[in-house]
């Protein structure tokens, strides 16, 4: 379901689950191949593959799954999050293709996103599934986004494309189909020399309100 591939100082991890769609095994192994990363030198670039970066949660298996499950599941979302946010260098989202809900939040936990032009909207659809957001999930939005292009963002369950995301802030930059990868490696490795640690402690500020729901203590 996921993959790792080592280039130069990035590592490129790479979800490959179909939609991508966070059930527990996905979550779970998601966390590990980023927390594997956060244990070598170098910046991180997360990407999906085929049509999808993640369309957000399984709500049909989180439904099978109880409460219980449905719990744990969210744990390790959360955990991938922090593990984000916490990365030892810098971590850039290539986002390939949709990213919906919890798929487009993992995004926003990336220090830079990089979206296609060409294919692919990033939506929070909340308002129309009529699901609220969890405290976790709303601290990541409100540490990485400007609060009138979230508040849009939030309450019109806008789709956006790639341009337009660009236009509105959600996303740093665009590449078609063959120049996203690239453009994604490009700022990755751009940052890739910087010292992990220094990096970390530098963006622990400016993250402050979601690490201390996802990591409190």
């Amino acid at each position: 379901m996921i993959r790792t591939e080592v280039l130069g100082a990035v590592h490129v991890v790479t979800m490959d689950a179909g939609e991508n769609r966070f059930n527990l095994p996905f979550a779970t192994e998601l966390v590990e191949a980023i927390e594997r990363a956060a244990g070598e030198a170098g910046a991180l670039v997360l990407t999906g593959a085929g049509r999808f970066f993640s369309n957000g949660l399984d709500l049909e298996w989180l439904g099978a799954a109880g409460a219980e499950g449905a719990a744990a599941t969210m744990d390790r979302i959360h955990d991938a999050l922090a593990a984000l946010l916490t990365f030892p260098g810098a971590t850039v989202a290539a986002v390939n293709g949709h990213a919906f809900g919890a798929g487009a939040i993992l995004a926003a936990a990336a220090d830079l996103r990089i979206m296609r032009s060409d294919r692919g909207y990033l939506c929070f659809p909340e308002v129309d599934l009529g699901l609220p957001m969890s405290d976790q999930f709303d601290a990541v939005l409100q540490d990485a986004f400007d609060p009138r292009t979230l508040r849009r963002a939030l309450l019109s369950g806008n789709r956006y494309d790639g341009p337009a995301a660009l236009e509105a802030g959600l996303v740093d930059g665009t590449g078609d189909e063959a120049g996203l990868l690239p453009a994604a490696l490009a700022r990755a490795e751009g940052l890739a020399g910087k010292d992990g640690r220094t990096v970390a402690v530098l963006r622990a500020p400016l993250v402050r309100r979601s690490l201390a729901v996802l990591r409190p203590g």
